[in-house]
């Protein structure tokens, strides 16, 4: 079991940045897969962003690429998501996720693990 624990979101003007941190409990933190998703009101989750096990690969959804960045401190159990350049349209719940299969899997159908969400608002 992967307990995940999200913090750094808040209320944040447009063109700002926050940086959204998961501490994950499991000593197999260091060989999973690691990814953000996001949910805003009234429409289903969707996948921001996912990284391996090593750190070496990332992908992006088409909404933040160059704008949010992925990485991850296997050292300290623990991934981040900067964002930067934020819009309105960035405003949701994001959630961490973990996972044993490749970042195309976890992306295509959901987590195996999740955390509890951590709210982003930007406003205009």
């Amino acid at each position: 079991q992967v307990r995940l624990v999200e913090s750094g979101g808040g209320l944040v003007q447009a063109g700002g940045s926050l940086r959204l941190s998961c501490a994950a409990s499991a000593r197999a933190f260091s060989t999973s897969t690691m990814g953000w998703f996001r949910q805003a009101p009234g429409k289903e989750r969707e996948f921001v962003s996912g990284i391996n096990w090593s750190g070496d690969y990332t992908n992006y959804a088409d909404s933040v690429k160059g704008r949010f960045t992925i990485s991850r401190d296997n050292a300290k159990n623990t991934v981040y998501l900067q964002l930067n350049s934020l819009k309105p349209e960035d405003t949701a719940v994001y959630y961490c996720a973990a996972d044993t299969r490749p970042i195309a899997a976890m992306a295509r159908s959901g987590a195996l693990y999740w955390g509890q969400g951590t709210q982003v608002t930007v406003s205009s």
